[in-house]
C-alpha cells in the first residue's frame, strides 16, 4: 500500500513541476528596463508619434524617424484596422483630418488608403503614406525604438497582440490599456508584455492590484492632470514607473509659462512625460 501511495505522490510532484514549467513566461526586456528603481530608460513619450511638426504628420513612420534622430524617446502610436483586416497607424475613425482623402478606415481596404497622402497638422500635403503597423514594427525593432501601442475601439486587441508576436517585437512594444478589463485581457493573451495601465488615483491602482496582474508588468499612466504626490510615491514603492500626459492643458501651460515646468513635474515624481512638445520637454528635463 505504501508503495502505491509513494508512486502517486511522486507522479503528482512531477506533473506539478511540468505544469509550473509550462506556465513560466519569458518576459519582454522592457519589464526589466521600465522599473522605478532603474531610471535607465527614455523619459519622453511622443504623443501620436509626433504632432505639430512642420511637414511631418502624426502616426507616420517618417516622423518617428525624424524625431528619433534628435532625441531619445518612446513613441505612442494609434492602431486602426482596415476593411481587409490590415493594421495601420491612424488615430481617427476617418482619414479626413490627416490625409488627402476621406472615408472611414474600417470601410476601406489598405489598397484604397494607399492612394492618399498624409498631411501635417498645418494642412500641408506630404509625400508620406499611411503606414502598415508591421512595417513600423520592423523598423523600430531594427533600430531598437520603443513603441507604446494604443488600440482603437474598433480594433480587436488580440489582432494587435498577434501582430507584435509575429514580428517578434515583444521587446520594443508596450500595450496600452484603459481599464482593468482590458489589462486583464492583455495579460491573459500576452503575459510577457509590459502594459501601460490607467492609475490616475489610488482607487484605480487598488483595482489593478486586485486584478493579480504582476506589478512588474505595469507601467502606470497617471492621467493628463497632476495627481497627489502620494500616488507617485506609492507607485514607486511598488517599483512602477509613472507617466504623466502633458499632451493637452499641461503642455499649453509649459508653452505659456516656461519649459521649466516639465522639470518641476519630474521633481514631483513623474518618470516619463507624454507630450506633444517632445523637443522642448526633452531639453528641459535632460
Amino acid at each position: 500500500m505504501y508503495k502505491y501511495i509513494l508512486i502517486f505522490v511522486l507522479s503528482f510532484v512531477v506533473i506539478s513541476c511540468k505544469s509550473n514549467k509550462s506556465e513560466t513566461v519569458a518576459k519582454s526586456k522592457l519589464v526589466e528596463v521600465f522599473r522605478a528603481s532603474n531610471k535607465n530608460y527614455p523619459n519622453i513619450s511622443v504623443h501620436r508619434g509626433g504632432k505639430d511638426i512642420f511637414n511631418y504628420p502624426e502616426n507616420c513612420l517618417e516622423t518617428i524617424q525624424f524625431i528619433n534622430d534628435s532625441i531619445s524617446a518612446i513613441f505612442e502610436i494609434d492602431i486602426a484596422q482596415t476593411k481587409d483586416d490590415k493594421l495601420v497607424l491612424m488615430h481617427d475613425n476617418s482619414i479626413n483630418r490627416t490625409t488627402t482623402g476621406s472615408g472611414l478606415v474600417r470601410k476601406m481596404t489598405y489598397k484604397q488608403l494607399s492612394k492618399f497622402n498624409l498631411i501635417d497638422d498645418f494642412g500641408n500635403k506630404t509625400s508620406y503614406k499611411i503606414p502598415l503597423f508591421k512595417d513600423v514594427l520592423k523598423w523600430c525593432k531594427t533600430n531598437n525604438v520603443i513603441l507604446t501601442v494604443d488600440i482603437k475601439r474598433s480594433v480587436r486587441q488580440i489582432d494587435v497582440i498577434n501582430a507584435i508576436k509575429e514580428a517578434n517585437a515583444e521587446d520594443i512594444c508596450v500595450l496600452i490599456t484603459y481599464d482593468v478589463a482590458q489589462a486583464k485581457s492583455a495579460f491573459k493573451n500576452a503575459p510577457e508584455l509590459l502594459l501601460s495601465v490607467s492609475a490616475r488615483n489610488n482607487e484605480e491602482f487598488e483595482r489593478l492590484l486586485q486584478s493579480k496582474i504582476p506589478t512588474e508588468n505595469m507601467l502606470a499612466f497617471t492621467g493628463t492632470r497632476l495627481s497627489p504626490q502620494s500616488l507617485y510615491k506609492r507607485l514607486h514603492q511598488n517599483d512602477i514607473v509613472c507617466i504623466l500626459g502633458t499632451l493637452s492643458n499641461l503642455d499649453r501651460q509649459a508653452k505659456a509659462r516656461g519649459n521649466q515646468l516639465y522639470e518641476t513635474w519630474k521633481a514631483m515624481g513623474i518618470d516619463i512625460i507624454a507630450t506633444d512638445r517632445p523637443f522642448e520637454a526633452f531639453k528641459a528635463i535632460n
